[in-house]
């Protein structure tokens, strides 16, 4: 402990300086957004590096697992060539209405958190493959989240498993619209809240993306209606969501351009301006 004291003693003046340094620069950060921006997005390069590199030693370990995968896919894929009942046909994501096959960027998941109040995910995509904030990420089964920053080579990803998440859904059946949150409670399920009472819902019904939000187009999969709640504050329904995705065994993922983002926004900012 004493050499503790003496060392302390002897560097205080170091210390000191360092100390004010780390203030000061954390003070400048957090002032300033072009500084706060730059040091996002050199801990995105930095992060990304680590997670893709752990990620690949993670799918070295589960080689086996997916080989099992695969087989059960061919086993599948075979039964349709062989015109057997089958109902589990994913739909090509090159038929999603108002996305072209050019305006998909296929991207992997190196990093998933799902245990938090505020998740996100890593993907090995960034700006030199065209990624940018605020364009849709999903998969074969429906969204992922939205993308939150990027760097070149790397993007971070706001999970539909976030408290901040809101995205724009809707009844498929119906056609009645909701926000779509997330609770915190479960990986499983979200949350469909303020759809209006004259709503008809059933356990069962498909939730969708609604259409009315620049990032998503219409009709993407999102999960079923698990339960059905009256909010007694706002005396809307809110909906428990069964989630077609596993959120916690993500792999490939799909970004999603939407090119018109920002003819759309440009012209609703100029009608808010008249």
């Amino acid at each position: 402990m004493q050499q503790i004291f003496n060392f302390i003693f002897k560097n205080s003046n170091r210390l000191l300086f360092l100390l004010l340094l780390g203030i000061s620069l954390t003070l400048t950060i957090q002032s300033h957004s072009f500084h706060r921006s730059k040091v996002i997005s050199s801990a995105n390069f930095l992060s990304g590096g680590v997670y893709e590199q752990l990620n690949e030693f993670d799918e070295y370990l589960n080689l086996k697992s997916q080989n099992e995968a695969l087989a059960q896919e061919n086993a599948t894929l075979k039964s349709i060539l062989f015109n057997k009942k089958d109902t589990t046909v994913a739909r090509k994501l090159d038929s999603i209405k108002g996305v072209k096959s050019s305006d998909i960027i296929v991207s992997r998941v190196i990093h998933n958190s799902y245990n938090v109040y505020e998740n996100y995910l890593t993907l090995n995509s960034g700006e030199l493959q065209g990624v940018k904030p605020d364009m849709g990420v999903v998969n074969s089964l429906g969204i992922v989240g939205i993308v939150d920053n990027t760097s070149p080579h790397y993007a971070t990803v706001v999970s539909i498993l976030n408290k901040k998440s809101q995205i724009n859904a809707k009844i498929k059946k119906s056609n009645h619209f909701g926000s779509l949150i997330w609770n915190g409670k479960s990986t499983g399920f979200v949350q469909l809240i303020d759809v209006p009472r004259l709503a008809s819902v059933r356990k069962g019904d498909t939730i969708v993306t609604g259409g009315q939000s620049v990032i998503f187009p219409e009709n993407i999969n999102i999960g079923t209606i698990e339960k059905v709640y009256i909010d007694n504050q706002t005396n809307y329904y809110t909906l428990d969501v069964k989630l077609f995705n596993d959120m916690t065994n993500l792999g490939h993922v799909y970004i999603l351009k939407g090119k018109d983002r920002k003819e759309i926004m440009n012209l609703e900012k100029r009608e808010n301006d008249e």
